[in-house]
């Protein structure tokens, strides 16, 4: 059986997953097998398996780090939000309902043996498991019945590690009111606390640390500097959200819906020179961009309606009447087009016109689609037209079916090859003029792909495009895992880490 150690913060992006992916790459780099563990997430940036099921990004990335293959066991339970009181809760990768906050809270225990299950079948094929807390340990209204941070510690017999965020300010208070507020037996498993985020001279914190260690009588195992580390995180989307990129030689806007899922779709176009991608929220913001992109949304219908209202839609229209283009993902593939329906009150309810950029009509199911696949771009016209027979891997979760409109026909942009390793021969998406639609989560990730694209708008606008490079994304996360891990394995006391790992609790 694997041992276990986990890692709890004061607050929700105190670098909790961050830290835990950095100590799943420094136990790979000594030669260990390791495994991440988030018993529950809940997040708007999900994946899907090889196996055709859901799990949080989050703990992909940690897998990542680790050298290993993400498994839904790795995040046994993940809560999109579909609102401000309620969720879509998956379990094992699988849509168990959608369920306001009360009535999940109610049901948590059913919960737990699924939890143990997916815990005890990764420590049983691995020598470590490094476990992820949610938010903070310390929320007294929700101690009871808690299966995510402390009664996960317990459940799979871990130490704690707790840190603090420096950078927010009010880091000692944060950590030392967080042990205060936890249980004697609870507050015996924290092994040591972690001051995250640091920027300045680490001997004028000395003495604050030394006060810590004797207030708390926890030791400090570690103070891990701020660095500027470019890993996919779902606390770190705020940042990018943010960032404010120079101008480029071409410029893409990508709209930031409320319910924005899988923003990580675009990072590969970030990383190209030459291009600045900036996430925008309403018109001011919109400017002139030589592409739009329209990204996946945990609820695609309130989205259009939020897009509608704040007057983007008329933008993106005027954008496209003008001939520029406009590229949308997954619900953001389903506004551009002319219907949208849903009978089961799936997502919205009703009935609604889309953007009416491209000759479908989506209708919401009750069963989700979820699926890894692969393939080519069809020959395209456009000004995307270098996409044609470009190959992309992606994957697909959605709960819509989208056909063309009645009475009208359309060019499907891709051909599947493949299907969850199957051989197939499929459509996905839809092109008409400058408009393009596709289901393929992680699309932009394929060099070929990204270099086509942003090469088609350096052609589009007279620029030379032959000096376009693309980033091999892979190789490029494995690198940023390693600078991780460098840092923090610098930070930390190591030795004191494994000493805590090997006694257990």
């Amino acid at each position: 059986m694997a041992k276990a150690i986990m890692v709890q913060g004061t607050t929700s992006n105190a670098g909790k997953s961050l830290l835990t992916a950095a100590l799943c790459r420094i136990f790979k780099q000594d030669g260990y097998t390791v495994a991440p563990f988030k018993s529950q997430n809940m997040a708007l940036n999900s994946f899907i398996t090889a196996d055709g099921l859901e799990m949080g990004r989050a703990q992909v990335m940690q897998a990542e780090a680790a050298g290993i293959e993400p498994n839904v066991r790795m995040n046994p339970i993940l809560l999109k939000p579909t609102n401000d009181t309620g969720s879509q809760v998956i379990v094992n990768g699988e849509v168990w309902g959608n369920m306001s906050a009360v009535e999940y809270y109610r049901r948590k225990l059913e919960l737990i043996p699924h939890i143990k299950k997916a815990y005890d079948e990764l420590a049983a094929q691995h020598d470590i498991i490094v476990l992820e807390g949610a938010g903070s340990p310390a929320e007294i209204n929700l101690k009871e019945n808690d299966i995510v941070n402390m009664g996960m510690a317990k459940l799979a017999k871990a130490p704690v590690l707790l840190c603090g965020d420096i950078d927010r300010g009010g880091v000692f208070a944060a950590l030392a009111g967080t042990l205060l507020l936890l249980d004697d037996d609870e507050r015996a498993m924290v092994k040591g606390t972690i001051i995250n985020k640091f920027r300045g001279d680490k001997e004028i914190l000395r003495p604050g640390l030394k006060m810590l260690e004797d207030i708390t009588y926890t030791p400090v195992l570690g103070v891990v500097p701020y660095m500027h580390l470019d890993i996919d995180d779902e606390d770190s989307l705020s940042d990018r959200f943010l960032r404010s990129n120079v101008a480029g030689e071409v410029e893409i806007a990508v709209i930031r819906l409320p319910r924005i899922s899988n923003a990580t779709d675009f990072n590969a176009l970030e990383y190209i020179p030459g291009v600045s991608l900036r996430y925008v929220t309403t018109v001011a913001q919109l400017g002139k961009p030589d592409l739009i992109l329209l990204p996946g949304t945990k609820n695609t219908m309130e989205d259009l309606l939020w897009l509608r209202q704040n007057g983007l839609e008329a933008e993106i229209k005027k954008h496209a009447a003008s001939g520029g283009a406009v590229f949308g993902i997954c619900g953001g593939y389903q506004m551009l087009g002319e219907e949208l329906h849903d009978p089961h009150s799936v997502e919205y309810g009703g009935s609604m016109a889309g953007i009416g950029l491209l000759p479908v009509t989506t209708v919401f199911e009750l069963q989700k689609a979820r699926t890894r696949a692969s393939g080519t771009v069809n020959r395209v016209g456009g000004i995307l037209g270098d996409l044609s027979g470009a190959a992309f891997e992606g994957y697909e979760i959605h709960m819509g079916r989208t056909v063309p409109s009645e009475g009208k026909t359309y060019s499907a942009l891709n051909t599947v090859t493949t299907v969850g390793g199957t051989t197939v021969e499929l459509t996905d998406g839809a092109c008409c003029g400058n408009i393009y639609g596709s289901y393929m989560h992680g699309f932009f990730d394929s060099e070929e792909v990204a270099k086509a694209v942003v090469s088609s708008l350096y052609k589009a606008k007279g620029l030379d495009y032959s000096k376009v490079t693309a980033v091999d994304l892979a190789g490029y996360k494995q690198k940023q895992y390693d600078l991780l891990a460098d840092g923090v394995r610098k930070a930390f006391d190591m030795k004191q880490i494994y000493e805590i790992l090997d006694r257990g609790i």
